[in-house]
């Protein structure tokens, strides 16, 4: 978080990539406000996202970033394909957006109406004050997002190496009676000292009794034999994150749950299996579930089994607010170049507990499991 992490040809392909479909849909300007398509079309990685942002990219001419004045010393300093135009904080960023579309004059501008990065109250004072017609363009950037590029696939590669560092650190740190901040002090320790970069979430630490308390993490407890402790949790390099998940029982593995990782290890290698170009989303989920149904679990039932990842701004590593899953009824095309949060997860059957989950790389000799922590059953 000081640098951009692309080289000047990446950032000129990306451009030209998204002017092809802008010109496709016939658009004179392209306004890019998620703070995720941001960093991609420009390296701006920074804390200032939580404040309004906006890109401006005509189809024929350089693009334009503009936020507050402050930012100008970071924006300046990292990036090298935009110019830059600051407002104070007394206005809003909608003010020099509108005047800058008057000079433009175009006819059909796209913006995302759904980026969390586009307050309702920006969008309409921006749509009274511009000229022309707005056509919503939500999800265009992010669909060029899923296939990552050499250099892309670099920095996952860190973020993979600091997971590791960080998960093991945490597996290591616990035991009977180890205090829930010195795990995760632990964690966070490695996950820094491997080169890791502050993520956009997590990482999540929490004892199983709190397991179903979604994005949640440590407290102020200790960890205990007999309660398992659940892990998920991200190194990241550049934006990029490589998440992966382990559940760590603290003394002996109960006998239902070492069965019911085999499952779930067996059903993570059938999602592996299937995540080859060219198939669909649903399909790679249902080799998931073909696993799990021959385990005689066919009442269970996902929401999907691991979703995209890559670039995600705080407070999340899913690339935004669209989480791109491996759901059972998606028709999305899998690809060479794609990365994914492969999940297996088997909790609450009531016949064994057991989950696991990795960021897999789907390159030219097919699916590659880029953290490498041992699945388990862990034992601490």
């Amino acid at each position: 978080m000081h640098r951009n992490p692309f080289s000047d040809a990446e950032i000129t392909r990306r451009h030209a990539a998204l002017r092809t479909r802008m010109a496709a849909l016939d658009l004179d300007v392209a306004i890019v406000s998620s703070p995720e398509n941001i960093v991609y079309l420009t390296g701006l990685d920074h804390w200032g996202y939580f404040a309004p942002t906006m890109l401006i990219v005509p189809r024929d001419s350089t693009p334009v970033l503009t936020t507050r004045e402050m930012e100008r010393v970071s924006i300046e300093t990292m990036v090298r394909a935009a110019d830059f135009r600051g407002h104070a904080d007394t206005t809003s960023v909608a003010e020099p957006a509108a005047d800058m579309l008057a000079g433009l004059s175009p006819n059909r501008t796209g913006l995302e109406m759904q980026s969390a990065g586009l307050p309702h109250a920006l969008a309409a004072a921006l749509m009274d004050q511009a000229p022309g017609t707005f056509t919503d363009i939500s999800g265009l950037v992010d669909d060029l997002r899923q296939i990552k590029s050499a250099e892309e696939q670099a920095l996952i590669r860190r973020a993979a190496a600091a997971t590791n560092a960080a998960t093991a650190a945490a597996i290591d740190a616990i035991h009977d009676g180890a205090r829930e901040e010195d795990v995760a002090a632990a964690c966070l320790a490695a996950m820094t000292r491997a080169g890791g970069e502050p993520p956009g979430f997590g990482p999540f630490i929490r004892p199983g009794t709190r397991l179903g308390e979604e994005h949640t993490t440590w407290g102020h407890g200790q960890h205990h034999t007999g309660t398992p402790v659940f892990l998920e949790l991200s190194g990241c390099a550049g934006r990029y994150h490589a998440p992966n998940g382990r559940l760590v029982h603290v003394g002996p593995v109960p006998d239902a749950d070492a069965a019911m990782a085999e499952v779930a290890k067996a059903a993570f290698a059938a999602v592996l299996g299937a995540l080859t170009p060219g198939s669909r989303a649903r399909d790679v989920y249902a080799a998931w579930q073909g696993v799990v149904d021959d385990a005689g679990l066919a009442q269970y039932r996902r929401h999907h089994c691991g979703y995209a990842v890559g670039i995600g701004v705080p407070p999340s590593w899913t690339g935004g607010n669209r989480v791109v899953g491996l759901r059972h009824d998606s028709d999305m095309e899998i690809a060479e170049g794609m990365a994914f949060h492969v999940l297996s997860w088997l909790m609450g059957t009531g016949q064994g507990d057991f989950f696991c989950s990795d960021t897999v790389l789907l390159g030219p000799d097919g699916s590659e499991v880029l953290t490498t922590t041992p699945q388990g059953p862990i034992s601490r």
